[in-house]
């Protein structure tokens, strides 16, 4: 299945399905204008996958270069970023040239930017091999790295060239990290399409237990939906923002519990809850939508709640960031699931009773 982002000559394809990554080198060859690569994965995912798809670009032509980090968001850092653009600068990439991120959202995040950086900007294929990654980070052209400060605060937007989505991979994926994935399928559902929702409501038990069709069918709704928003918003000016729905908290949390205590997803699911509750109190949501999400989150095993968080704390971390001005987050909100609104300031007052259980 393909799945089309549209975005001018920036334009690429997002293949999604089974055996995709045997069918990247052959992808690689007709989107990729140079003949070396430099393929970047984590080391848990190198040792899954990475002598298959060298092997393979090597098939094809291309000489392969390999770079391997640490796993874990730690590794999105400035120091990673500076290490990789040494081994772009060793294996002689040149402005023809490409870098494969083959894992997470990390690795895409993080190689994603040395592409956009080194020489000004080669080639970047993904190759995501989380859930996570295959419905959100992987596609859209956001790559970064963090600061001690806050998440993603340095970073360019960078299109892909192509996005292989193997499916098959997903089966070696922790069950922890399959759950973390769903937050950001379910945040599709909440923004833009009811029917996703549903879908996550009534198959959650089939997701979580690796079922093909249920996550192929996820991961194409959930490309087709940012595809579309990216298409309209490429660099989020605008309409864009709705996709952060539930990040605004997420980040905070993962910048206060420093970077590993949540994954992603995990914090996103709070986050969502989150979001959910401020719009039933401020912004028309019905609390029974709002009981809907809270129990979709529970059901695929996400937290809801961070109990061992201070609120003061939290509110420190929301102020850098990115999408906030002069200290004040902006919120995304829902008037119902399927439809929401971007940049809605919240009185101080109403986040700080909501975060402790108001209604």
């Amino acid at each position: 299945m393909n799945v089309n982002v549209q975005l001018g000559e920036r334009s690429y394809p997002i293949r999604i399905g089974a055996g995709a990554l045997a069918e990247l080198p052959g992808l690689c060859r007709e989107r990729l204008a140079g003949s070396h690569v430099l393929l970047v994965a984590d080391s848990t995912v190198d040792a899954l996958y990475g002598d298959r798809v060298a092997q393979g670009l090597a098939g094809a032509g291309f000489a392969v270069a390999r770079a391997t980090v640490p796993p874990g968001e730690a590794t999105k850092s400035i120091e990673w970023f500076g290490r990789l653009c040494e081994c772009a600068a060793d294996a002689r990439l040149d402005r023809t040239s490409a870098i494969v991120a083959l894992g997470g959202g990390v690795v895409g995040d993080l190689a994603g930017f040395v592409a956009a950086a080194y020489l000004r900007g080669v080639q970047l294929v993904q190759a995501p091999t989380t859930l996570l990654a295959m419905v959100d980070s992987a596609v859209g052209g956001k790559t970064g790295v963090n600061l001690p400060q806050g998440k993603n605060l340095v970073g360019a937007f960078h299109q892909p060239a192509l996005v292989a989505a193997d499916t098959d991979v997903l089966q070696t994926l922790p069950k922890r990290e399959l759950a973390a994935g769903m937050a950001e399928v379910i945040k599709h559902g909440i923004i833009r399409d009811a029917g996703l929702f549903a879908f996550c409501e009534r198959s959650m038990d089939a997701l979580l237990s690796g079922d093909s069709a249920a996550l192929t069918h996820v991961i194409a709704r959930s490309c087709e939906i940012k595809a579309a928003v990216v298409g309209a918003d490429e660099r989020e000016s605008g309409e864009r923002a709705i996709l952060n729905f539930g990040h605004t908290l997420g980040h905070a949390i993962e910048q206060a519990t420093g970077y590993g205590a949540y994954l992603h997803g995990e914090a996103v699911g709070i986050g969502l809850v989150f979001a959910a509750r401020l719009s039933a109190r401020v912004f028309g949501l019905p609390p029974a939508d709002a009981g809907r999400i809270r129990a979709v989150v529970a059901r695929a095993g996400l937290p809801v709640s961070a109990p061992d968080l201070a609120w003061a704390e939290v509110r420190r971390a929301m102020a850098v960031d990115k999408k906030g001005a002069a200290g004040t987050p902006k919120f995304v909100l829902a008037r119902r699931i399927g439809e929401v609104e971007y940049g809605v300031a919240v009185p101080e007052a109403v986040l700080e009773e909501v975060w402790h259980g108001g209604c």
